[in-house]
């Protein structure tokens, strides 16, 4: 059920540790040493590898290598302390889900400064193409996409952020689970309400109020998402696409 992933093989279990070691220190030369040789490389292969995956080359400043050191800045300077390994959370999901978060409303907000202005300055001088990327899916700008297609959106954004969303393990099971519904709705034979939380204990071996916590956060991160796409224009709030 659960989508396996690998990590990369820059940013490991030791790159974490290290982590731990730069937020409990404070001996600032151990954690600049700390982070110069341990952490900076995975920070910077990190930022790398999402800018180029996800097409993330809308951008203010000269060179795409000037965007990755500004988002390592970022990570260091406001994120990496915040990192709470306590609560189950892995670093490597952890800090990728900032980032990508981060690049996709700095994404965003360089599209609005160049479709506002009456030329196009050098810094977008880019081959980039006319959609913003929304996890691995493309958003056209000149056409509006249905409730369908963001909800396959928000289950694939999700399953990404799914330790950040919920730090127990029983309940990223159920979440897991109530995704899984909701991407293969299209072949769902069960609509009724009772029916489905019946069928999602069954799967998961839960009680209803730990089903019902973990649905109000998953409601609840969906609307947030689905507000802001329909208040800039771009969600059709059509039911078309089941």
């Amino acid at each position: 059920m659960a989508r396996k992933k690998s990590k990369a093989n820059y940013f490991t279990s030791e790159t974490e540790e290290y982590i731990k070691k730069y937020n409990s220190s404070t001996d600032n030369e151990y954690r600049n040493k700390v982070f110069t040789e341990h952490i900076y490389l995975p920070f910077y292969k990190l930022a790398e590898n999402i800018i180029h995956t996800f097409k993330f080359y809308y951008t203010d400043v000269e060179q795409i290598e000037d965007l990755k050191h500004e988002v390592v800045t970022v990570l260091l300077e406001e994120k990496i302390m915040k990192f709470d390994p306590t609560n189950g959370a892995k670093a490597y999901s952890y800090f990728g889900t900032i980032v990508k978060r981060w690049l996709i409303n700095y994404n965003n907000k360089n599209y609005k400064k160049l479709t506002q202005t009456e030329s196009t300055p050098d810094s977008f001088a880019l081959n980039v193409p006319s959609y913003m990327i929304v996890g691995e899916h493309k958003l056209d700008y000149d056409e509006a996409i249905s409730l369908g297609n963001y909800i396959d959106i928000w289950v694939d954004l999700t399953y990404e952020k799914l330790e950040e969303l919920f730090f127990k393990e029983s309940e990223r099971k159920i979440a897991d689970a109530i995704l899984t519904i909701f991407k293969k709705r299209s072949d769902l034979e069960i609509f009724k309400k009772k029916a489905l939380y019946i069928y999602i204990r069954e799967m998961t071996d839960c009680e209803t109020p730990q089903l019902t916590r973990v649905i109000s956060t998953l409601k609840k991160d969906f609307y947030e998402g689905y507000l802001e796409l329909y208040e800039r224009g771009v969600l059709v709030p059509n039911l078309n696409n089941k």
